[in-house]
C-alpha cells in the first residue's frame, strides 16, 4: 500500500464521515477476531500504511494487516512482540511515531529486513491490558493524521474491550492474572497479587499440624471389681441404684430365697429321719448282731444329709450379695434384672473404686492413624463441653471389634493425666491426635481415601 497525496491533502470532512463509519462498523461487530481485522485493515482509510500490526500484552500479536492468521513463532511475530514489549516499557507519550534510530541495536537491526522507514505507536487506552497499534510506511506522519488515528483507536477500543473479555478463556485470564502477563510484560512477582495469594495459600497449605480423629469415647473405670452371680436363680431384689457410691459389706441385690428355704426345709427333715433311722438300728444291733453292718451306711447318710443341709444354707447366705470393696456400682436398670434368671458366673454389675478412671474411644475403620505410645487424647464431654480431659494413650487393640451397633471399630484405652471430678459412665467425643503431617495432606486424607476405595487405586 502507498499513501495518497494530493496537492490539497485529503478533505477533513471526508475524514470525520470515514471515522464515523468505522465507528459504526465497529460497533456492529460480532466478534474480538472481526474487530481486529477490521483495525489492521481498514484503518487505512484514515490514513494510509503499508503495514499494521495489533498487539495484546497476553495475546501477543493478535492480528497483521493482509493475514487472516498469524503465526506466533515466526521470526516475524517474535521481533514484533520484543519491540511492543520495549515501546510499552518506555513509558513515553501515549502516541509517537518512531524509527529505527530510536531503538536498542538489538531491535533496530532487524528494522529494515521487515519494515519501513518510518512508524507510528498507538498504545491502547486501558494500561491494564498493555498492547498497543503499529503503522509503518515510508513517510513520516503528520500530527493530524496522529490525532486522527488516536481517536479512532480509543472509538476502536470501547467496542473490543467488552467482547475481547468475553472471548478470552478461562484459563487464559487467570493464567494473565497469575503470572502478570496481562498489562505490562515485565511486571515483577511482588507486582502480582495472585501470585503472591498464591504463594500465601501454598505456604498455608503446607504448615505442620497433628493428625487428628474424632470418635466416640466415654470415662470408664480402669480396673473395675465384676460382680458375679454365686449361684443358680432368680433375681429377686436390688438394694441400689445406677451409679450409687456403695460401701464395703453394703448389701447389692438378693436372690428369690423361696425355693432355697424350701430346700433347706426338706433337707432337715430328711436328715432328721436318718438320723431317727440310725438310732433304731442301733438299738436292734444290742439284741442282733445281723443288722450291725446296716449302722455304717446309715451313718454315711446321716452325713450325706448333712452336708446337703449345710451346703443349701451357704447357698441362702450367697443369696444376699454384698460389696466386695467401696466404690461406685454400674449396671444397668434394675428392673431389667428383678425376676431374671442368671446362673453362676454370670456378670452382674461392676463397682469401680474412687479415681480409678480413664478414657475408653473407639476408632472407626476409616479413621485409624498410626499412634504412637502417650499420644495425646481428649475427651470432650456432652457434660462439658468446654473443659476437655486430657489423657495418654495406654493401647490401641490390634483387632477390631463389633459393637452393639453393628460397625467395627478399634478400642483405645487412654491414661488420664491429671484427676477428673466427672463421674464414670459419661460420654463424649474423643480426639485423637498422631504424627504431624501437612495442613493439606490432613484435609485430603479422607477425600483422598474416599476416591481410593471407590475407584481401586
Amino acid at each position: 500500500m502507498t499513501p495518497n497525496h494530493g496537492a490539497t491533502g485529503p478533505d477533513p470532512t471526508q475524514l470525520l464521515v470515514t471515522l464515523l463509519d468505522l465507528s459504526r462498523r465497529a460497533r456492529l461487530a460480532k466478534s474480538a477476531r472481526e474487530l481486529g481485522f477490521l483495525l489492521v485493515n481498514d484503518s487505512h482509510a484514515l490514513g494510509a500504511y503499508r503495514q499494521a500490526a495489533l498487539w495484546l500484552g497476553d495475546a501477543g500479536v493478535y492480528t497483521l494487516s493482509g493475514l487472516v492468521q498469524v503465526e506466533a513463532n515466526a521470526p516475524y511475530a517474535l521481533w514484533l512482540r520484543q519491540l511492543c514489549r520495549h515501546l510499552l516499557a518506555q513509558n513515553t507519550e501515549p502516541a509517537h511515531a518512531l524509527t529505527a534510530d530510536q531503538l536498542p541495536p538489538e531491535l533496530s537491526q532487524a528494522w529494515g529486513e521487515w519494515w519501513p522507514t518510518h512508524a507510528l505507536w498507538l498504545p491502547l487506552p486501558d494500561a491494564r491490558q498493555g498492547g498497543g497499534l503499529l503503522l509503518a510506511r515510508d513517510l513520516p506522519w503528520s500530527p493530524e493524521e496522529l490525532a486522527l488515528l488516536r481517536e479512532w483507536v480509543d472509538t476502536w477500543w470501547h467496542a473490543f474491550a467488552p467482547l475481547y473479555q468475553a472471548d478470552l478463556g478461562f484459563w487464559q485470564r487467570w493464567r494473565g492474572r497469575l503470572f502478570g502477563t496481562r498489562g505490562n510484560a515485565v511486571r515483577r512477582w511482588w507486582q502480582r497479587p495472585l501470585l503472591l495469594w498464591a504463594a500465601l495459600l501454598a505456604g498455608v497449605l503446607a504448615v505442620p499440624v497433628h493428625m487428628t480423629v474424632l470418635a466416640p469415647g466415654e470415662l470408664v473405670p480402669t480396673h473395675p471389681m465384676v460382680v458375679r452371680a454365686p449361684i443358680d436363680g432368680v433375681v429377686d431384689i436390688f438394694h441400689v441404684q445406677p451409679n450409687q457410691t456403695v460401701k464395703k459389706d453394703q448389701a447389692l441385690f438378693g436372690f428369690d430365697e423361696a425355693l432355697i428355704q424350701s430346700r433347706i426345709q426338706v433337707a432337715a427333715q430328711t436328715l432328721a429321719t436318718a438320723r431317727t433311722d440310725y438310732r433304731q438300728t442301733s438299738q436292734q444291733a444290742l439284741v442282733d448282731a445281723k443288722v450291725r453292718p446296716q449302722l455304717s451306711a446309715l451313718a454315711g447318710k446321716i452325713e450325706e444329709k448333712r452336708t446337703e443341709l449345710e451346703y443349701l444354707r451357704d447357698q441362702l447366705t450367697r443369696a444376699r450379695v454384698l460389696a466386695p470393696q467401696a466404690g461406685v456400682a454400674l449396671f444397668d436398670d434394675p428392673n431389667e434384672w428383678i425376676g431374671r434368671p442368671v446362673t453362676v458366673g454370670e456378670r452382674i454389675l461392676r463397682i469401680a473404686a474412687p479415681g480409678d478412671v480413664e478414657v475408653e474411644a473407639w476408632v472407626p475403620l476409616a479413621d485409624a492413624i498410626a499412634l504412637d505410645q502417650d499420644s495425646v487424647v481428649r475427651l470432650y464431654l456432652n457434660a462439658s463441653p468446654m473443659a476437655p480431659v486430657t489423657a495418654r494413650l495406654r493401647y490401641m487393640a490390634h483387632d477390631a471389634v463389633q459393637r452393639p451397633d453393628g460397625s467395627y471399630a478399634y478400642r483405645v484405652r487412654a491414661v488420664l493425666a491429671a484427676p477428673t471430678d466427672h463421674r464414670v459412665g459419661l460420654k463424649g467425643t474423643a480426639k485423637l491426635e498422631g504424627e504431624r503431617v501437612s495442613l493439606l495432606y490432613w484435609m485430603m486424607r479422607r477425600p483422598l481415601a474416599t476416591v481410593r476405595g471407590t475407584l481401586g487405586i
